[in-house]
């Protein structure tokens, strides 16, 4: 089994994604599933991703999982926002906001980074 211990964008997604799954878990008990379920499969899929980077077959496959990652780490921030505007559902704690926003940093220069190295 691989050790990924000292891999930063590996650890912050992981860790991500439990913060997402405690926030998720709170949304199910206020019974709002469906966003519940929107947020839960994006923030967690971002950790996945990068995961599967790791295993990548290629540069080209690692930008490719990367640039997933990116997506997924988006689109959970577009449901946090919504969350947060919405008087309807419970704000998300500001610490989730500034770990995405590292994980989208980190993830960008990882990708620019890889791609310089093909050319």
């Amino acid at each position: 089994m691989r050790d990924d211990k000292d891999n930063l964008i590996v650890k912050k997604t992981f860790d991500f994604a439990l913060e997402t799954i405690d926030f998720t878990e709170r949304l199910r008990t206020l019974h709002k599933y469906e966003m519940s379920s929107q947020l839960f499969r994006s923030g967690t899929s971002i950790g996945a991703n990068v995961r599967e980077a790791q295993n990548a077959e290629s540069n080209t496959d690692f930008i490719h999982k990367f640039k997933i990652a990116a997506k997924e780490a988006d689109e959970t921030n577009y449901w946090l926002r919504l969350c947060k505007a919405s008087s309807h559902y419970p704000d998300p704690k500001p610490e989730l906001f500034s770990e995405l926003q590292l994980i989208s940093r980190i993830t960008s220069k990882i990708i620019n980074s890889s791609k310089r190295k093909r050319e």
